[in-house]
């Protein structure tokens, strides 16, 4: 049998995970085989894009355009998009590898990271990952609640995430229906009775996650004040030499612009939003019913481990914050895929630079690789995502010029079909998607937005005719 990647025997390649890295690493593909290699994506949801669909916020519009990109790769004669497929539940591994040489994961970090302490389960506790995924449409998270009547909420973490779930409960109805936010969540949030909104993070200003426009975006809301405590804003020693030995641009920026933030006097409006630093929560209090009534914080000081880095451990101070809802971002967590070795300890698959590793002998499983947030954790934004996959398809050349290569029983387009329509009938292949983006961004015109989103898989076969 001649070697995969020829003309006649073009490589057949699995991409588990319609999201960025996921495309990123088809773009990698196409350009180093063209039209020798067949690319079949596989999403458990109906439409492509991933993170950049349900995890960017729906007021970050520019951010979404690199779905153009990724768009132009569906669009090619050789890659398939079968939706609404999903590993684990329509199809295992063992039929993967039926039909394809390589099988490469990148279906992303899609749980939070628990934060242990006490009464962390009361109600009015959320993990960030959920609101996101429900004001963005998700359509396993359409029917989550969330107690919008609270008038003071607290966010744990200062990343952009953390940044993004604040904004979005500081802005004005006005401010959203010009997004793509979700019309159920859009509706939710006209009617909040939120006024405080208070972000907490564990260490000082100096190691905020957040990138500077991020930030900047905080202070330019119609009707919330942004607030920093000055003497939160004081760099302890540790800090200050560290950022007078490696000055950081971004990190200069992000002090400047909260500096301005703390020195800013109360405009009056009605909402107000207040970034913490060196503060940890260490209780959830709840009231008689179980409600989330006031959570306790410990102030934190820093300390240099022996690496260097900046780390914060409590101190013997405490305060109690009052407040009735709770959202905690403090990092994403990928899931394990049955069938597929995964570091527990770490959640990602368990892989070396993107191949991966059997659980026993250590060594590579043929054929199998994995890119992304799945891959190395949740690090980075949409962009940190191409070198990331570009590095694993090196090794997948790297692995098919070696001849260590799965092979399939299988290799015919309608025989993969087939087997799928069988398994799943309600396959939604590109050309549904291109039906389904184009009534959306219709029903987005008639009121001025960009698109209205179906956030039902149900919804979406009823509107294709199913």
């Amino acid at each position: 049998m001649p070697q995969p990647g020829s003309p006649d025997h073009p490589l057949r390649v699995a991409i588990v995970g319609a999201g960025p890295a996921g495309f990123y690493a088809a773009d990698a593909l196409l350009k180093a085989h063209g039209q020798n290699v067949t690319i079949d994506f596989y999403d458990r949801l109906p439409t492509p894009f991933g993170l950049v669909r349900f995890g960017v916020a729906p007021d970050h519009q520019k951010i979404k355009s690199v779905t153009k990109l990724f768009d132009r790769i569906l669009a090619r004669p050789n890659v398939r998009f079968f939706g609404n497929v999903g590993l684990g539940r329509d199809v295992s591994v063992a039929d993967l590898r039926r039909f394809y040489h390589q099988i490469l994961y990148s279906v992303g970090a899609q749980t939070d990271r628990k934060l242990n302490i006490p009464g962390i389960d009361l109600q009015g506790s959320h993990a960030a990952t959920e609101f996101v995924a429900w004001y963005n449409g998700h359509p396993e998270f359409r029917d989550r609640h969330f107690d919008l009547s609270a008038e003071r909420v607290a966010v744990i973490g200062v990343g952009n995430v953390a940044m993004d779930v604040a904004r979005i409960l500081a802005k004005s109805h006005d401010e959203l229906a010009v997004t793509d936010i979700a019309d159920h969540a859009l509706e939710a949030l006209a009617q909040s009775k939120v006024r405080e909104i208070v972000v907490l993070g564990r260490r000082g200003p100096a190691q905020a996650a957040f990138t500077p426009p991020e930030i900047k975006e905080l202070g330019e809301l119609e009707v919330a004040d942004v607030r920093v405590l000055p003497e939160e804003m004081e760099l302890d020693p540790l800090s200050a030499a560290q950022l007078e030995q490696s000055p950081d641009k971004a990190t200069l920026r992000k002090l400047e612009i909260l500096r301005e933030y703390a020195a800013r006097q109360p405009s009056g409006k009605p909402r107000t939003l207040t970034i913490r630093f060196l503060v940890s929560p260490v209780e959830l209090i709840g009231d008689e019913s179980g409600r989330v009534k006031a959570m306790r914080l410990v102030r934190n000081e820093l300390y240099a481990t022996a690496a260097g880095t900046l780390r914060p451990r409590p101190t013997e101070e405490y305060e109690t914050l009052p407040v009735d809802l709770v959202f905690r971002s403090i990092g994403y967590r990928g899931l394990p895929i049955p069938g597929v070795p995964f570091n527990e300890s770490w959640g990602v698959i368990l892989n070396d630079s993107g191949r991966v590793l059997d659980e026993e002998s250590g060594q590579p499983r043929v054929g199998e690789y994995t890119a992304g947030w799945i891959k190395r954790g949740p690090s980075g934004v949409i962009g940190t995502n191409k070198p990331d996959a570009v590095a694993t398809v090196k090794h997948m050349l790297a692995d098919l010029e070696a001849g260590k290569v799965l092979e399939p029983s299988h290799t015919s387009d309608a025989a993969i079909e087939a087997f799928l329509r069988e398994r799943q009938p309600h396959i939604f292949s590109y050309e549904d998607w291109k039906r389904l983006d184009e009534m959306e961004v219709a029903r987005g015109q008639e009121q001025g937005r960009p698109r209205v989103k179906f956030t039902s898989v149900e919804e979406m076969l009823a509107t294709l005719g199913r």
